[in-house]
């Protein structure tokens, strides 16, 4: 029997700092990963759906990624209990990992008490009622360190076309021919034919180690990670299978540190290879089916972005087997429900995108539909559900395509280091007014600085307006509040064409615009309401001071004075 006297609690998070104040009782998930020692937990995540366990599941099953899993859960508010966070653990985790891997773990269940101490107890597989307290809980100091000193990111990314045939007689054979092609494509990732390239992702490096080819035939999906850690510890001489993910590991980190963004990343490519090897000479046959009525044929385009985390230790054939693979099929399944609904009616443009957002020691995947663009509500709501989730603020952007990691710097390195050629944050130096007991009002972030024959475009005397119009969305690009281009003298004026404020002939023009054609630029390509305040002239504008100042104190987003 094993001896857990010695058992302890590691505390990665702090989960008092997610806690939300006040007696309604809530549930928030506890994340570990296989890859740490039982026991510890890594992040905390709030349970959205109270009455529907597969939904919760749904939405966590692409969200955490694979690598890390829930350990357990924490009840707070009135009347909560270990037992009944522990029940809800192991329902979610039966729901996520199947019967097998979702009993065979220890579970934890944590209540927060009415004076903020956290108690908690495990629940040994098994002996789903019983519960021991754990006495020894360690919060540990260097928790990104913790995390990516011995562990390491695996990312695949896969473009798919999936054909799908249907009758024009009876369209709603449409949903089961997508799904016979999702099937289709899960069975090719399992294929013994199937090849996965793996190579490092940190171009940084001018000493990288050679790309490995891993075949399926050689995968072992039946893996046990928690018991796999350093089994590819030993000598020098190691073949193709047993490389452990260290074998992509770049030797100096230098000054950058421990975190998501500084991880090494191991880039995985998935090769069909229908070709097998024949020792005998067979001619091409072709098979033709005819089909009894009118069809027609819908190609699907989806694209799966799976990122795990991995330890170093772990043998890369498992990294494959267990994390990408298990990845790609849950994207696929992700998206065949989403799809559904309307796939004749609408091809929804659905994007897998990458996280990591403050204060939540692993990275989160999510997917945005964006057939309308980010700020159409539906995709607000969603990301207002993810900061409450992940305990995010908000008041600022943390889960906008701004702020998703973007991998093409670590691909190529030298392009990225160019950087912008314009002047920024140009009210920094500027020697103040000199007037006795004011105080100064600043916008607050950066920006760039757009001015008359910037790039050797003319627009002296008619482009000021465009010019600080362009100043005001680069301040909203660099505070992640949005990813598109600053848009050019035309780009504008075709905006207000679409809109319906200026006629077709506006387009090219050196017609000036003011304030409010600003406010509906900013409308359309932001959806940024604006204020409009009028002055007869200059000598007013002092009367304006204290609205002008509440504004930077409270909005901080730059002013146009036109």
């Amino acid at each position: 029997m094993a001896d857990h006297s010695n058992r302890r609690v590691t505390l990665l998070c702090r989960p008092t700092k997610h806690l939300s104040s006040g007696s309604d009782p809530k549930t928030y998930w506890l994340v570990g990963s296989p890859f740490f020692p039982p026991l510890t937990v890594a992040s905390l995540l709030l349970r959205l759906s109270s009455d529907d366990l597969h939904k919760e599941s749904e939405e966590l099953r692409t969200l955490i990624p694979k690598g890390f899993e829930v350990i357990g859960a924490l009840a707070s508010g009135a009347g909560a209990e270990a037992q009944a966070a522990v029940d809800a653990a192991r329902g979610l985790r039966m729901l996520l990992y199947g019967e097998e891997e979702g009993e065979n773990r220890p579970v934890i269940g944590a209540v927060a008490a009415g004076s903020g101490e956290l108690k908690f107890f495990v629940s040994e597989s098994g002996k789903p009622k019983s519960l021991e307290e754990i006495d020894s809980v360690v919060e540990e100091e260097h928790s990104e360190k913790y995390v990516w000193e011995n562990g390491c990111l695996v990312r695949c990314e896969l473009p798919i076309k999936l054909p799908v045939y249907y009758s024009l007689k009876n369209t709603s054979d449409v949903e089961k021919e997508y799904v016979r092609a999702t099937e289709a494509v899960v069975t090719k990732l399992r294929d013994s034919q199937a090849v996965y390239m793996l190579e490092a992702l940190n171009k940084t490096s001018m000493d990288l180690p050679a790309p490995i080819v891993i075949h399926g035939g050689h995968l072992d999906f039946r893996a046990d990670l928690s018991n796999i850690r350093a089994s590819a510890e030993g000598g020098d001489n190691f073949d193709v299978n047993s490389l452990p993910c260290s074998y992509f590991s770049v030797s100096s980190k230098g000054s950058s540190g421990f975190s998501v963004e500084n991880a090494d990343t191991i880039q995985v490519s998935v090769l069909f290879n229908s070709l097998g090897p024949s020792s005998a000479s067979a001619v091409p046959v072709a098979e033709y089916i005819p089909v009894q009525d009118e069809t027609r044929l819908l190609v699907v385009d989806i694209k799966l972005d799976v990122l795990c985390y991995a330890s170093k230790k772990l043998p890369l054939r498992h990294a494959v087997s267990r994390l990408i693979i298990p990845g790609l099929v849950d994207q696929l399944n992700a998206l065949q429900n989403s799809m559904l609904p309307n796939l004749l009616a609408q091809h929804p443009q659905i994007q897998p995108y990458h996280f990591s957002p403050p204060g939540v020691l692993h990275p989160v995947t999510v997917f945005y539909e964006l057939s309308f663009g980010e700020t159409e509500m539906k995709q607000v709501e969603v990301r207002k559900s993810l900061h409450s989730r992940l305990g995010l603020p908000f008041d600022r952007p943390l889960l906008r395509i701004a702020n998703a990691l973007d991998f093409s710097k670590l691909k190529n390195p030298v392009s990225q280091q160019k950087g912008s050629t314009l002047l920024r944050d140009v009210h920094i130096g500027i020697p103040n007014s000199g007037v006795s007991g004011g105080s100064v009002s600043l916008v607050q972030g950066s920006y760039e600085y757009f001015h008359y024959l910037q790039d050797g475009f003319n627009d002296s005397g008619w482009g000021c307006a465009y010019r600080s119009l362009q100043t005001i969305i680069s301040w909203f690009r660099f505070q992640n509040y949005s990813s598109i281009e600053v848009p050019s003298h035309r780009q504008i004026q075709q905006t207000l064409v679409e809109i319906g404020d200026k006629d077709p002939s506006f387009v090219g023009t050196r017609d000036w615009i003011g304030a409010i054609e600003l406010s509906f630029v900013l409308d359309k390509l932001l959806g940024v309401t604006c204020k409009v305040i009028n002055v007869r002239s200059g000598a007013e504008l002092p009367e304006k001071c204290r609205e002008l100042a509440l504004h930077f104190e409270t909005q901080g987003t730059p002013i146009m004075i036109g």
